[in-house]
């Protein structure tokens, strides 16, 4: 059983080792547990407090969660899930925004200036920077997008490579850890 205290990180814990705790809770909070909306409730807190433990810029991180898919809806599109931040838009289309656009190309986006993102979607006008992740899970005998990590940062250049592979960690876990 993993404590609450598992979303407790040393104040200027570097960006790896934040990471390295966050994929280690996250897998032992998962155990035993394959409901989707606890462990993306539980990796939007976790992904919340490693980042609020950080240096500039990643401390400045103002949003991070979850969209699912939406499986009741007639074209695909994302719906909000677990997150830690203000309140965020409730669909996006596959396609659209940078969302929409991971979801749809089953590609991370990671977007230094939100500005320079054609159709971006600003849910929040402080973002200036985002980086979506999706996330894969075998669904009907094949590979299909089920949900996508998203995290928004109030300064620019917020993410870079290190944030991709670790998210993408993430992301492989949450895929195989949850009955989607």
């Amino acid at each position: 059983m993993v404590h609450a205290d598992a979303s407790n990180f040393n104040e200027g814990v570097t960006k790896e080792d934040a990471y390295e705790q966050v994929l280690l809770q996250a897998e032992g909070l998962f155990y035993d547990q394959r409901n989707w909306v606890c462990n993306l409730s539980n990796a939007a807190s976790l992904l919340w407090h490693a980042y609020q433990s950080l240096p500039a810029p990643s401390n400045r991180v103002n949003w991070s969660g979850f969209y699912v898919l939406d499986p009741s809806a007639a074209k695909p599109q994302l719906i909000l899930g677990p997150f830690q931040g203000k309140v965020a838009c409730q669909i996006i289309a596959f396609g659209r925004g940078v969302c929409g656009v991971a979801a749809e190309s089953q590609t991370t986006q990671l977007v230094q200036d939100v500005e320079q993102f054609p159709g971006h979607i600003a849910c929040d006008s402080e973002s200036k920077s985002e980086i979506v992740v999706p996330i894969v899970a075998d669904k009907d005998g094949e590979k299909k997008v089920v949900a996508i990590i998203d995290v928004d940062c109030a300064e620019l250049n917020g993410f870079d490579e290190v944030d991709k592979k670790n998210l993408e960690q993430l992301a492989e876990l949450i895929g195989k850890s949850c009955n989607w």
